[in-house]
Formats: C-alpha cells, structure tokens, sequence
C-alpha cells in the first residue's frame, strides 16, 4: 500500500490489511475508531517511530503529559496542528518507508 487513499480505502475491511508495518496497523485501528486496539499495537514497543504513533494516540486521548514523554522519546515535538491533521501526517510518513 502505497497512497494515502488506498490506505484510507482500507478503512472499509474488517481487519487490516496483511503485510502492514505496526505503525500503520495502530493508524488503521485508529481511523476504524479503535483507540485501545491502536494503543495496544504499540504500547510495548520501543522504537522511536512507535513512539511518535504512541504520543499521537496519547494527545488524542487528551493525557497531554503523557504525550509529551512520547513525543521527546521520539524525538518530536508536540504539532500544533488539528489531531486529523496529525493522523494524515503520520500516515503519508509512514506510507513513505520502504518495506522491510
């Protein structure tokens, strides 16, 4: 999966799509409205790019503080941007990597 339509498209299944990095599969949850299960994908994980998809789901959540230790342990800062905004951001980076 290559486009933002085609990733927004998949919203439309019952499970994600095979194949997709855990960054994606915790958006795809999310974009289902699926906070916990989104959460759940990368609440374990320790890489800066879970990270980022991790403090995105904690500023949805409305835990600011929480957030904000995401966001420096990715190595971001907190955007300033609406959350639809944010969720599209990650998405184009991380439908941008190449695949493993």
């Amino acid at each position: 999966m290559k486009t933002l339509n085609a990733f927004k498209a998949s919203l439309e299944l019952a499970a994600p799509p095979v194949g997709l990095p855990v960054q994606l599969k915790s958006l795809w949850y999310d974009g289902k409205g699926d906070w916990h299960q989104a959460h759940a994908q990368v609440d374990e994980l320790d890489d800066q790019a879970s990270a980022w998809i991790h403090a995105y789901l904690h500023r949805k959540e409305g835990d600011i503080w929480n957030a904000d230790y995401w966001y420096r342990r990715a190595g971001k800062l907190r955007p300033d941007l609406s959350l639809d905004d944010e969720w599209t951001q990650l998405a184009l980076h991380f439908l941008d990597q190449p695949a493993l």
